[in-house]
């Protein structure tokens, strides 16, 4: 019943998991309300600095409590074994309720590019598909992951050279008024795409060596995709300006236009459907192995905590998270999704954070600038997600109180 899930996934394929949850949300979802919430285009850079330390510090604390837990589930098996039962739990409520919405967002944009006038109906159909290629395997998603982050890649560094070769930049484009407030609440909402390195923690049990594999994979993830948001970002704001981008639907495929460049634009709609796509598998796959663990544990249905004895994956939960998915998809708005998963994933690291202070002096300092980067941001991101994300977490503590009498005791 608790079959032991195959380590099959190196530092490559661990890294282009990583990748393709994290290059294309931030550029395809989330550059637009950031830059509206910034307020100028320098407090966007800004607030992308912010949103990448807070990352690093978060991926720190990820990896080198993965290296010492390398089992499936992420914080919920990092905070049960440093903090205590009820901390681990929050950290799974808050991961797997937070992604799902992110599951959500990257469905709808995968809608929104591929067919505009009915973006819901393909968002279900993108979930069911992905949801079956994950059933077949782990190491199938990455092979397929590995295509779609190349492809993703080749054309986001085309984007670039097209934006930043139109010509110099308007001093006023990155001008303005710079706020504290709006470059943390800018600095939330573009966390949701740095996000993505927690696939490769959630994969502990699935890599080879992860004492040496995942501390290497989540800085190589996350320094990649932030060099790669940063060049987009300003050949974005060159073109367009921060209030035009605030206002952009799809700004990639706007700035194309503004640089006279038409041949960009159908090959940037395939790349954000594509890169949508890749974020979305990967997302599926960890919602899905923090759910095994919580089921493991009688957190959520002992059903959910079987491993398919051919494929070695845990297939009734991925049918769950993505029959969840689904039903989400086929009603949610995609900007909503994005500040609620933030608050949700922030209240993840933030625990992530508190139990990497177990391991020692030496990771305390990180620790504690990711712990209060994570409140800051959470509690800055637009009233209506801190709302509903404090109310989503104070629910946790209601089904907490409810399933601590029948959930198994913390395994060492």
């Amino acid at each position: 019943m608790n079959a032991e899930l195959r380590r099959s996934l190196g530092v490559f394929d661990a890294v282009v998991i990583g990748l393709g949850a994290m290059v294309g949300a931030g550029i395809f979802v989330a550059l637009g309300p950031a830059a509206d919430a910034a307020g100028s285009g320098g407090g966007l850079l800004v607030a992308l600095g912010v949103a990448g330390l807070v990352a690093y510090c978060n991926a720190m604390a990820s990896a080198r409590l993965a290296a010492r837990y390398p089992r499936s589930g992420g914080t919920y098996v990092y905070g049960r074994e440093c903090l205590g039962s009820f901390w681990g739990y929050l950290a799974g409520w808050a991961f797997v309720v937070g992604k799902t919405a992110s599951c959500a967002a990257m469905a709808l944009t995968v809608g929104a590019y591929v067919w505009p006038g009915h973006p819901h109906a393909v968002a279900v159909a993108a979930v069911v598909a992905l949801t079956a290629v994950n059933y077949r395997g782990v190491q199938k998603s990455a092979l397929l992951t590995r295509v779609i982050v190349a492809l993703v890649l080749a054309v986001l560094a085309a984007a670039v050279v097209v934006l930043l070769g139109a010509g110099g930049a308007n001093p006023v484009t990155f001008g303005g008024e710079l706020t504290a407030g709006g470059v943390l609440q800018a600095a939330g909402l573009l966390f949701f795409a740095f996000a993505g390195y927690a696939r490769i923690a959630t994969l502990g049990e699935e890599v080879r060596d992860p004492a040496r594999t995942i501390p290497r994979a989540v800085p190589i993830a996350l320094g990649v995709t932030l060099v790669v948001y940063v060049l987009v970002a300003v050949g974005v704001l060159t073109l367009l300006g921060p209030e035009a981008l605030a206002a952009s639907a799809a700004p990639l495929t706007d700035a194309a236009r503004a640089a006279g460049a038409g041949w960009l634009v159908p090959v940037v709609a395939v790349g954000a459907a594509v890169a949508a796509l890749g974020s979305l598998l990967s997302l599926i796959l960890g919602v899905s192995r923090t759910t095994l663990a919580m089921a493991r544990d009688a957190y959520l249905p002992t059903a959910l905590a079987v491993v398919h004895p051919r494929f070695q994956v845990p297939h009734r939960a991925e049918l769950a998270v993505g029959a969840v998915v689904a039903a989400v998809a086929a009603t949610a708005d995609v900007r909503g999704a994005i500040g609620f998963s933030s608050f949700g994933v922030l209240v993840y690291y933030a625990i992530a954070n508190a139990s990497a202070w177990t391991l020692g002096p030496a990771r305390r300092p990180l620790a504690v600038l990711g712990f209060a980067g994570c409140a800051a941001l959470a509690f800055a991101l637009p009233l209506g997600s801190v709302l509903a994300g404090s109310g989503v977490v104070a629910a946790g503590v209601v089904a907490w109180a409810v399933s601590r009498g029948r959930a198994v005791p913390p395994r060492s």
